[in-house]
């Protein structure tokens, strides 16, 4: 049924990774899956807006930032249980709601495994990436909590 899944995972969030990992891997197991984990950070351009001072020297590029969480996703992936044939990873740099959208697209994803927390207030007035996804999706999503 499920043949490709997206799994978008926020480095950052070790306790969302922990939520994913027992649906994912059984999702993948019942349907020999090919599973593509994504990580997603907002560009640094993102930061300055809210006034905060870099500078030049105290960021990486967009390009250095997405090698960076990309590193950093490899590791998180060891710890699902899923044959290394079947896993891919990869990292942008963006709108976290847009990226995940279009990478559903582009491989062509059954379904979207995405984690999310309990909503609170902030969530409520802003909306969350997960509420965006299973808005905007065009294929199934499965959020975890």
């Amino acid at each position: 049924m499920y043949k490709t899944i997206l799994v978008p995972i926020d480095v950052s969030e070790d306790a969302l990774t922990d939520l994913v990992i027992p649906h994912v891997t059984a999702i993948q197991k019942l349907n020999n899956a090919e599973v593509h984990f994504l990580a997603v950070s907002a560009p640094i351009s993102n930061y300055l807006r809210y006034g905060g001072t870099i500078l030049p020297g105290d960021f990486p590029d967009d390009e250095k930032q997405a090698e960076i969480i990309l590193n950093e996703l490899k590791e998180k992936v060891k710890r699902f249980a899923i044959p290394a044939d079947k896993v891919h990873v990869t990292s942008s740099v963006g709108s976290v709601k847009d990226e995940i959208l279009a990478i559903a697209e582009e491989i062509n994803a059954d379904i979207i495994l995405i984690g999310s927390r309990h909503p609170s207030m902030s969530t409520y007035l802003l909306g969350s990436n997960a509420a965006s996804v299973v808005r905007y999706a065009k294929t199934s999503v499965l959020v975890i909590r």
